[in-house]
C-alpha cells in the first residue's frame, strides 16, 4: 500500500505540467489574438509548429531517463534540472517587449522561441515522472491511484490557476477588462513562475524506490520504435490521439466561447473553471476504488468516452435552436455550470485510465521482452498526444479568421451570424474524433488478470537471473 504523503508528493508535479497547460488552452491564443493582434492563423501555426518540436523532444527524454544511472536513480536527475528554466519560461512568454509588439512575424517568432523554450522544459520533468510512477508500484490497482493522486493535481491546477488569476490579475479595474490589458499578463506569468518551482521541488524530493534494470542493448530512437510492436498499445495511441484532437479543439476555443458566445464575465468564468473542477476531482477520488474493482479499465475508458460524447450534445445545440434564455439569466450559468461538471468528471476519469494502461502495457512489455522501458511508453503516448494536439490550435485559430471574429468586436457586438459560426465549428470539431476514439477502445484487451499473471512470471525471471548470476 502506498502512502497518502507518497502519493500527494509524487502528485504535486502534475501542477509543473498543468502550469503549461492552464498557459496555453486559456490564455495564449486570448493574449496573441485579441490582446496583441497576432493573426489568428499565424498564432495557431506557431502553436502547432512548436507542439511538433515538443512532440519530438518526449521520445528522445524517455528513452534518455531509461537509461540513466545515478545515485538519485533515472527519473530525478532530469526533474531537478528542468524546474528552474521550466518556471521562467513562463516569464519570458507573457512579456514580449514593445519592439515585437508591434509587428507580425517579429511578435511571432518571440511566441514560438518561448513555446519551445516552456514546452521542452517541461517535457524534461513531465515525462520521467510519469515514469516515476511504476516505480513506485506495481500494484494493478494502487498504480491508479498513485497515477490518480497526479492527474488530481493536474485538473485542480489547471482550473484553479487561472480562475485566482481571472479574479485578481485580470480583474476589470477603472473600467478595463484586465483580460484584454496586456501588462497584466506579465504578472500570470510571474505566478505560473512561482508555481512551478514550488511544486516541482516538492515533487522532486520525493525519493522513490530505485528498481533494478537491464542494459539496454538498442539506440534510444529504436527502443521508441520498439513500443509500437505492442498491439494493445497501438489501439492506445490510436485511441489517445483522436481524443486529444478533440480535447484540442475545446480548449482552444473554450475561452472564446465563454467570452463572446455566452458573454460571461471574467468572475463567471473564474466560478465555470473552478467550481465544477473541483467537485469533479473529488468526486472521481472518491469513486476511482469503486470503478476499479467493479469495471475493467477498458470498460472504464468506453464509458468515460461515451459519456463524454452525450455531454457533448445538450448544451450548443438548443441555445442554437433559441430554446435557452438570453445571455446574463441565471439559467445560463447553472446549465455551463453542470455542462463543466461532467465533462470534467469524466475527462478527469478517461485520462487516469489512459495512463495506467499505459503502465500496464509497459508491464507487458517487460514480460515479452525482458526490458522495462516505461518512460518510453509514456513519452511514445506523449508524442503521439502531442502530434494530434497540433490540430487544435491550428483549428481554433483558422476558425476564427474564417468566421470573422476580429480584435475590433468587444463581447456583446458580434454578429449572430459569427456566433453561430464559432458554436457550430466548435461542436464539429471536438464531437467527431470523440466517436473515433470511442470505437478504437475496443481493440484493448488487456485484464487485472492478465497483468497478474504477467507480473508474476516476470518476478519469477527476475528472481531466477539473480540465483543464477554471479
Amino acid at each position: 500500500m502506498v502512502s497518502i504523503k507518497t502519493k500527494w508528493m509524487y502528485g504535486s508535479g502534475g501542477a509543473v505540467y498543468a502550469a503549461k497547460e492552464a498557459a496555453y488552452t486559456m490564455f495564449v491564443l486570448l493574449f496573441y489574438t485579441q490582446v496583441l493582434g497576432l493573426s489568428g492563423t499565424l498564432t495557431g501555426l506557431v502553436i502547432s509548429v512548436s507542439l511538433l518540436f515538443d512532440a519530438v523532444s518526449d521520445p528522445l527524454v524517455g528513452a534518455w531517463s531509461d537509461r540513466w544511472r545515478s545515485r538519485l536513480g533515472r527519473r530525478r536527475p532530469f526533474m531537478i534540472a528542468s524546474i528552474l528554466p521550466a518556471g521562467l519560461g513562463f516569464i519570458g512568454l507573457f512579456t514580449p517587449p514593445e519592439v515585437v509588439s508591434d509587428s507580425q512575424y517579429p511578435l511571432a517568432a518571440w511566441l514560438l522561441f518561448w513555446s519551445l523554450w516552456v514546452r521542452i522544459a517541461v517535457t524534461f520533468f513531465a515525462i520521467p515522472h510519469l515514469a516515476q510512477s511504476t516505480d513506485i508500484t506495481q500494484d494493478y490497482h494502487e498504480r491508479s491511484k498513485v497515477i490518480g493522486a497526479r492527474m488530481a493535481v493536474m485538473f485542480f491546477v489547471s482550473v484553479i490557476l487561472p480562475a485566482v488569476a481571472l479574479t485578481t490579475i485580470f480583474a476589470e479595474r477603472g473600467g478595463a477588462d484586465g483580460r484584454f490589458v496586456s501588462d497584466r499578463y506579465f504578472y500570470y506569468g510571474v505566478m505560473s513562475c512561482v508555481l512551478v518551482w514550488l511544486t516541482g521541488s516538492v515533487s522532486s524530493c520525493l525519493n522513490a524506490p530505485i528498481p533494478a534494470v537491464s542494459a539496454h542493448s538498442h539506440s534510444m530512437l529504436k527502443a521508441f520504435a520498439k513500443t509500437f510492436s505492442n498491439r494493445n498499445f497501438r489501439f492506445l495511441l490510436g485511441y489517445d490521439v483522436f481524443a486529444t484532437v478533440s480535447y484540442g479543439v475545446i480548449v482552444s476555443l473554450n475561452m472564446l466561447a465563454w467570452i463572446y458566445f455566452w458573454e460571461f464575465s471574467a468572475f463567471e468564468i473564474s466560478l465555470i473553471l473552478a467550481g465544477p473542477s473541483l467537485v469533479a476531482i473529488g468526486a472521481v477520488m472518491a469513486t476511482l476504488s469503486a470503478w476499479l474493482h467493479r469495471f475493467e479499465k477498458p470498460q472504464i475508458l468506453r464509458f468515460a468516452l461515451g459519456m463524454m460524447m452525450v455531454n457533448g450534445v445538450w448544451l450548443y445545440p438548443p441555445r442554437l435552436l433559441g430554446w435557452w434564455p438570453e445571455n446574463g439569466e441565471p439559467l445560463i450559468l447553472w446549465i455551463n455550470l453542470l455542462f463543466m461538471f461532467v465533462f470534467m468528471y469524466f475527462f478527469l476519469l478517461r485520462a487516469i485510465m489512459s495512463q495506467s494502461i499505459a503502465a500496464d502495457i509497459a508491464d507487458e512489455h517487460d514480460y515479452r521482452t525482458g526490458h522495462r522501458q516505461e518512460g518510453s511508453f509514456f513519452a511514445a503516448l506523449n508524442f503521439s498526444t502531442k502530434m494530434a494536439s497540433v490540430l487544435g490550435p491550428a483549428y481554433g485559430g483558422a476558425v476564427l479568421d474564417f468566421i470573422g471574429l476580429s480584435r475590433e468586436m468587444p463581447p456583446g457586438s458580434v454578429p449572430e451570424a459569427v456566433l453561430n459560426a464559432l458554436a457550430a465549428w466548435y461542436m464539429a470539431g471536438a464531437g467527431a474524433p470523440l466517436v473515433v476514439a470511442f470505437l478504437l477502445t475496443f481493440g484493448m484487451l488487456l485484464t487485472r488478470t492478465d497483468i497478474t499473471r504477467m507480473q508474476g512470471a516476470v518476478a519469477q525471471r527476475s528472481t531466477s537471473d539473480n540465483q543464477s548470476g554471479p
